[in-house]
Formats: structure tokens, C-alpha cells, sequence
């Protein structure tokens, strides 16, 4: 070969060198095999008042049997969300017709809490994944699930790797949506409204639709007024939201702090008022009073999607998907909690999405210990382990005795 007058000289000793240390003892690298687990999934028909969705979607169903999975599902489950039995069982899912067999699963989905009834048919050492609705509990919900060692995860609490709720966030979006579209539904009903459409012609003034929260919801509620051409304001107290939702809508909107005067300006020739705001420590702040309320031209509407905390509108009282509206100075007021329910056909869709790829995962890590040991995320939505509680907001709020999560799965790597 000819030698390379651009290339160093590779003495031998280099050569031996190298084949010395290939000779050295070497650290031994073995992979560590995940045993994947077959789970028996439980999905029973949701028995909370109203609460129309399911928690799977029978296209998850089909994609979690293709995995070697059992998914029983309760007759007539998804019902509400427009499934059918005969959906779920063309994906492979088992039709059971009993809520007892349902609770035999190794692990029970459900949209709600379950249910002091439902809380009987657990068995010990079972893992139930729901929404936790810790304002609505008390002591001795928590107590009856510490007592049958129940390991327990709470899908509003779960993070993802960017720090946020996911659920949380896309109920928040559907909720945002169909805000706008429930307010466009009264705004031109006969008795409730004022025979006006939502969005804005040419030629004529455009409806105003003030929001009051610079959230998820908010910032979604704002979408899809603007897309219906509507005039959007919105308030928040934060900043750093506004900003954050001019730059995410690309357009610089009507935005303010919240200030009494200023927002009274606004309500008083508005169409539309949407009450957006969240308190994660209880109950949201009223910053619309009965005054202002007042003052309000007649035929508008208010949808507080803040319901779910008490209300954001003084005048504002809890209603349902039954009776949805009351007047009030001829102002409609919508207050209804748990929007998403409405539309529970894409909400289900919504849940199924985020739920479908824990389950799998949950099965290729051989079980919900190591699931917990592995995710992070996953680990801050759990808040009983094996009967042992390890929320401390609800520890220290129902005077329960608690131990910190990350010190257990530190004790279960040993």
C-alpha cells in the first residue's frame, strides 16, 4: 500500500497497546429483559350523574387485545358516547353484563371516582386508574381504598415530560370549543337570546365575546370565536398568559389585566362572556359581580366553564345537561360542569388517546410497579401505593398519614 504523505505515521507499539487493553477484564454489559404482563382490563359503565363519556374508545380496545390484553367491558358502557356493544366486541373487547364481573379485572378504567358501591367491589391489591375530584371527596373515600390496599392513579394528576396535565389540557381544549359553541347555540335561541348569530358579517357590527381567563380553555374558547369572525377581548390577571396567548394565536387581540372598571367597559356591550378561570388552590376568584351582571345588555349570554370551581360570575349557580340555562336581569347564564360530557363522543376519544398508550406501556414494564419505578409523569398521579397513601396535599388536607412516593420506589429498586 502506498504510504499517505497527509496521514501520521501509526507506530506499532500503538497497535499493541490497543490489543493489551482489549485483553483487560472488561465490565460485563447484560440487557435487562422486560418481562411483558397480560393484564385483564376492567371498563364499567360510569354511574356518576351525567357523566356520558367511557374511557375507552373501542379502537383502543381493538389495539390493546392485538397486545395480548383482556379488555371487559360492561353492557352498554359506551352508550352515552354513542358505542355500542357490538363496537367493543368486534375490536376484541368481552361484554360482560354485570358490574361485579367488570371488578374482577386486574385493573379497573373509569372516567369518574368510583362510587362507595364500587369502592365494595374492588379487591385487595387491585389498580384503579380515574379522575380523583379531591374538592368533592372526604376522609373516608380514601380510607375504604387504603383499607383494601388499593394502588391508585389519578389521570388529572399525571404529568408528561413537558411538566403539564395532559388531560387536563385536552378537556380544557374541548371544553374551550364547545364554550363558543354553546354560546352561539342560546345567543340565537328564541326565548333565551336574541335571534343574533355568533362571528360577524360584512357590513355588520361582529359579535363581542369577552373571556375572562387566559388559560387552556380560554385560549381555545378565543380559536374558535375568531374563526366564527367574532370580536374577542381578554382578561387575566397574569401577564405572562396574555402574552403567551397573543404569541400562540399569532395575532395581537384585545387584552387586559383585570380591572373592575375596565371589564365592566367591555361587559356592558358585550355578547358573549365566558368565565375561563382557574384556582389551583379552591374555589376561582369572582371577578363578575351581580352589579356588573346588571349592567349587561339583555339577550347575552354567560357560560362559566369556572363552574367546576364555584364561578367566576356572582350570579352564577351549579346546573346540569338537563335543565342547562336560567335567566338572570335577561341575561342566560350556562352552568354547567364537566362540559366535555356534552360532546362525550370526541371526549371519549380524548380520554382513550391518553389512556390506550399507559395501558400498553403499563404491559411491556411487567406491571404498574415498575411503570411507577420507570415514569416520573405517571408516578405524581399516583396518590395510594399498594394502601399506601403518597398525596401529600391529601394527606395534610383529610389529616391522613402519608410517606413521599419517591422514597418508596427507592426502597422497591433495592
Amino acid at each position: 500500500m502506498a504510504k499517505n504523505k497527509f496521514m501520521p505515521e501509526i507506530k506499532p507499539e500503538f497497535y499493541s497497546l490497543g490489543q493489551a487493553g482489549n485483553l483487560m477484564p472488561q465490565e460485563e454489559m447484560l440487557e435487562i429483559k422486560k418481562h411483558k404482563k397480560s393484564i385483564t382490563i376492567g371498563v364499567p359503565k360510569e354511574t356518576s350523574f351525567q357523566e356520558n363519556r367511557v374511557a375507552l374508545a373501542p379502537v383502543a380496545v381493538g389495539l390493546l387485545t392485538q397486545n395480548g390484553h383482556q379488555v371487559m367491558i360492561e353492557t352498554n358502557a359506551g352508550i352515552s358516547a354513542h358505542f355500542t356493544d357490538n363496537d367493543f366486541s368486534e375490536q376484541g373487547g368481552k361484554i360482560v353484563y354485570s358490574p361485579e364481573e367488570v371488578f374482577k379485572a386486574d385493573l379497573i378504567l373509569k372516567v369518574a371516582p368510583p362510587s362507595e358501591a364500587e369502592i365494595e367491589m374492588l379487591k385487595p391489591r387491585q389498580t384503579l386508574i380515574s379522575a380523583v375530584h379531591i374538592s368533592i371527596q372526604n376522609k373516608n373515600y380514601f380510607k375504604k381504598l387504603i383499607a383494601k390496599k388499593i394502588t391508585a392513579l389519578g389521570y388529572e394528576m399525571i404529568k408528561d415530560k413537558t411538566g403539564s396535565f395532559p388531560v387536563v389540557q385536552a378537556m380544557s381544549e374541548i371544553a374551550g370549543n364547545t364554550s363558543v359553541l354553546i354560546a352561539a347555540e342560546y345567543l340565537c335561541h328564541p326565548q333565551y337570546g336574541k335571534g343574533s348569530m355568533l362571528g360577524g358579517f360584512s357590513g355588520i357590527t361582529p359579535t363581542e365575546v369577552v373571556i375572562i381567563g387566559a388559560g387552556t380553555v380560554g385560549e381555545f374558547a378565543a380559536r374558535a370565536a375568531m374563526g366564527l369572525g367574532a370580536l374577542v377581548k381578554v382578561f387575566d390577571n397574569s401577564l405572562y398568559k396574555l402574552r403567551r396567548l397573543q404569541n400562540d394565536l399569532n395575532t395581537r387581540i384585545f387584552t387586559s389585566i383585570i380591572q373592575p372598571k375596565v371589564l365592566l367597559k367591555s361587559l356592558k356591550t358585550a355578547d358573549v362572556v365566558i368565565g375561563a378561570l382557574h384556582n389551583s388552590d379552591g374555589r376561582s376568584p369572582i371577578v363578575v359581580t351581580e352589579q356588573m351582571v346588571t349592567e349587561m345588555k339583555k339577550g347575552s349570554v354567560i357560560i362559566d366553564v369556572s363552574i367546576d370551581q364555584g364561578g367566576c360570575v356572582e350570579t352564577s349557580y351549579v346546573t346540569n345537561h338537563t335543565e342547562p340555562v336560567f335567566q338572570k336581569f335577561g341575561v342566560t347564564h350556562y352552568c354547567v360542569p364537566n362540559i366535555p360530557s356534552k360532546v362525550p363522543h370526541t371526549a371519549s376519544y380524548a380520554l382513550s388517546n391518553f389512556f390506550a398508550p399507559i395501558l400498553l406501556r403499563l404491559g411491556e414494564e411487567g406491571g404498574i410497579d415498575n411503570l411507577f419505578k420507570n415514569d416520573y409523569g405517571i408516578r405524581q398521579g399516583g396518590y395510594l401505593y399498594n394502601g399506601i397513601l403518597t398525596n401529600k396535599y391529601i394527606g395534610e388536607h383529610f389529616n391522613l398519614p402519608y410517606q413521599d412516593i419517591e422514597l418508596l420506589m427507592a426502597a422497591f429498586q433495592r
